[in-house]
């Protein structure tokens, strides 16, 4: 039987009995406004916990903890395809925070969800109902659970910031976040309204999903008209009573146009058949001769390689030169069988020349040599342990040139070794008497992506290598950036000077006594590691994870650390004579015996340092939290404290007032006697603990604030 079709008359007008403010809007506007709403109340409902995790992670006495995997997996999905930088590694927050960024993962999802389940089965969301719209399908009822994913997820969502993203990645903006925003947002909303704003048209997202926006005040006269056939009161939207039959009014508009152009959807899936039959059998056949060249290749290999290791054989009579020849040569057949028996004759042999031969074979064959050789180095490295007395040279001897070998390819192979794993490897020695046997030396070249994990690098020199480089997209700061990992990594005396250790992993490693003048440490994450006695004159700290690190009698002269996180370390005895701090983290820290002459701490968070016995003169400590800081027997002589919340400091024997100067001393600049007055000029000194009567006295004198001044 025959069912009526009802077709709106958008340019008739409505005359609604009692129409609201709201509804009084066109239905244009009104959709825009309730998907705003709805789009508002799942950001709103992911920002307000992220922010109090935020807020959470900022506070100096809550507990620290890892990082949850969840939102560490979360975070790294979504750095990638919008190039992003990603903090590798699990990093420690507060422990509300993890809660707080689940529920702001949670909430948004959630939030969707139920919007999504109340548009499939009531065609209205919440926000819908309050702006008077509603969504139906052709028979006018609500569009069920599969339509409202095709039309929200798909069509309103996933083609538009698709082809969004698309035009962003390979524009000359990438990886300018702000433009792919504002292409996202341009692109939803002409999918959204200028479409559906021209009469007649329907936007993408209704013409998938065979669905159309309605007003809702309407509904229960259309409704009926689609289910009878009767025509609506006079002020109702105009009908056409085209005859369609039941069953494709069921069908999505998609299906039904396909059934009614059938000539073309039959072509269409012969053509896409024909062309998969092509396609599996052309690849059927490169898979068949590639699998012949490989199997062609490997047998002239197998019996090269017999031949040479007949050549090689003690008993075989063959000159010197007619081993290195060999040596040499299956070096060149590359497979898996001849690094093997080179990797082992590295081991074994004893004449010197066919072992310069040997690591000459190594080194062409290249990085594919390198996990047999990491194999043989962790054997002869536990060998080396557990020999006798007697033979500790012979193994010395061994572990050497294995080590020298690889020390080769990666020179020689700079800037391709991203992802070259040499965990746990032994790359230094030394002898019974504490003198080198073998130094790492890689200096001036690519080490970019390499993993180091857990090896031993002690006294090696990296002078100006790059640990970090640009990945495929040629721009920093991506996803893809090519970043070296020494998790853990021995280091101690390693020279690092001038090299770039930007976002480097070096979580746990050991740095002592290491040089690391002008070393760039952006943002590179040092947790937990030891940096005691190390040479960090003028190096780049920005942005650096330090949480718990020792620097112990460390050289950070000259050093940026601006905005670095230092919770909790240890910094006893460093000197940090013109020191950039700004807005660091410096929860905490302890800092007794320190030199921070000319230091720059403004709005540095000091709350719970110690800087018992400190140095600070001339300082510049404008707006710094120093709330229970305990600064017993520092000198803050010319210390500038504008702006510095001193509550619950400790300032018993504390030098406040400026003393005359050593001439000694000139390397120290201190300000004019005429700018000495401001020092303390507006700082609440109330709370304070332990402040002497010559201390009040210069507080009072100089501006400052507390009780007791007359």
């Amino acid at each position: 039987m025959a069912t009526p079709i009802v077709r709106r008359n958008d340019s008739q007008p409505s005359h609604s009995n009692a129409p609201t403010q709201t509804n009084s809007l066109p239905l244009v506007t009104r959709r825009l406004a309730a998907w705003t709403a709805e789009i508002s109340l799942v950001v709103v409902s992911g920002l307000i916990p992220f922010g109090l995790g935020a807020y959470a992670n900022s506070r100096s006495d809550l507990n620290r903890v890892p990082l949850n995997p969840v939102l560490v997996v979360t975070e790294r999905a979504i750095a990638r395809p919008l190039a992003l930088p990603v903090s590798y590694g699990i990093p420690n927050v507060a422990w509300p925070t993890n809660y707080l960024w689940m529920l702001a993962l949670i909430a948004p999802v959630t939030l969707s969800w139920w919007q999504l389940y109340l548009l499939a089965k009531t065609g209205s969301t919440l926000p819908k109902r309050w702006f008077g719209v509603r969504v139906v399908n052709d028979q006018g009822k609500a569009p069920g659970l599969g339509a409202a994913i095709a039309r929200e997820g798909i069509g309103r969502l996933s083609v538009p910031v698709s082809i969004a993203y698309i035009l962003w990645r390979y524009s000359f903006a990438f990886p300018n976040l702000g433009l792919f925003t504002f292409l996202a947002v341009l692109m939803v909303l002409g999918e959204s309204v200028a479409l559906s704003s021209r009469q007649g048209r329907r936007a993408l997202h209704d013409w998938l999903a065979g669905t159309e926006t309605i007003d809702a005040k309407r509904q229960n006269g259309r409704s009926a008209l689609v289910k009878t056939g009767e025509p609506e009161a006079p002020n109702a939207t105009e009908v056409s009573l085209a005859p369609v039959s039941a069953t494709d009014a069921k069908l999505p508009t998609l299906w039904r146009r396909m059934q009614q152009n059938s000539n073309l959807a039959l072509f269409a899936v012969t053509l896409a058949s024909m062309s998969a039959v092509l396609a599996a059998l052309i690849g059927t056949q490169v898979y068949i001769q590639k699998q012949q060249t490989q199997r062609e290749t490997s047998q002239i290999n197998s019996q090269k390689f017999l031949e040479f290791v007949k050549q090689l054989s003690p008993n075989s009579g063959a000159s010197l030169e007619e081993r290195q020849s060999a040596i040499l040569a299956m070096g060149g057949l590359n497979d898996s069988q001849s690094i093997q028996f080179l990797a082992d004759l590295l081991v074994n042999e004893t004449n010197p020349v066919l072992l310069n031969s040997i690591q000459q074979a190594l080194t062409n064959v290249g990085i594919p040599a390198i996990p047999e050789l990491k194999n043989k180095n962790q054997f002869l490295a536990n060998e080396l342990q557990s020999a006798a007395p007697q033979e500790r040279e012979s193994w010395q001897k061994r572990l050497q040139l294995n080590q020298q070998t690889i020390n080769k390819i990666l020179n020689v192979y700079s800037g391709k070794i991203n992802g070259l794993d040499l965990t746990r490897t032994t790359l230094s020695q030394t002898s019974t008497n504490g003198s080198p046997l073998f130094n790492l030396v890689l200096e001036n070249i690519d080490l970019s992506g390499l993993k180091l994990k857990a090896a031993d690098l002690n006294q090696a020199s990296f002078k100006g290598s790059r640990f970090r480089s640009m990945g495929e997209d040629g721009r920093w700061d991506t996803y893809d950036d090519a970043i070296a990992d020494l998790t853990q990594v021995q280091m101690k005396q390693a020279n690092l000077t001038d090299a770039n250790l930007s976002r480097v992993l070096l979580t746990g490693s050991d740095l002592s006594r290491a040089t690391l003048n002008r070393a760039n440490l952006e943002s590179a994450r040092l947790i937990g590691a030891n940096l005691s006695s190390a040479q960090l004159v003028g190096a780049d700290l920005r942005n650096a994870v330090l949480e718990n690190t020792s620097l112990t009698g460390a050289d950070l002269g000259d050093a940026k650390l601006n905005e670095a996180n230092l919770y909790a370390a240890r910094l006893g005895r460093v000197i940090a004579i013109g020191t950039q701090l700004s807005f660091a983290n410096l929860t905490k820290t302890d800092w007794q015996g320190a030199d921070l002459s000319g230091a720059y701490l403004d709005h540095a968070n000091l709350s719970n340092a110690n800087l018992s016995t400190s140095r600070m003169t001339g300082a510049v400590l404008r707006s710094a939290q120093l709330e229970n800081a305990n600064l017993r027997n520092a000198d803050l002589s010319f210390v500038d404290l504008r702006g510095a919340n001193v509550a619950g400091a400790d300032f018993k024997d504390t030098i406040i007032a400026p003393s005359k100067q050593d001439p000694a001393d000139q390397f120290v600049e201190t300000p004019d006697t005429g700018t000495v007055s401001a020092v303390v000029k507006g700082v609440d000194f109330s709370q304070a603990k332990n402040l002497d009567a010559k201390q009040l006295a210069y507080i009072c004198t100089q501006g400052g604030i507390h009780p007791r001044c007359p």
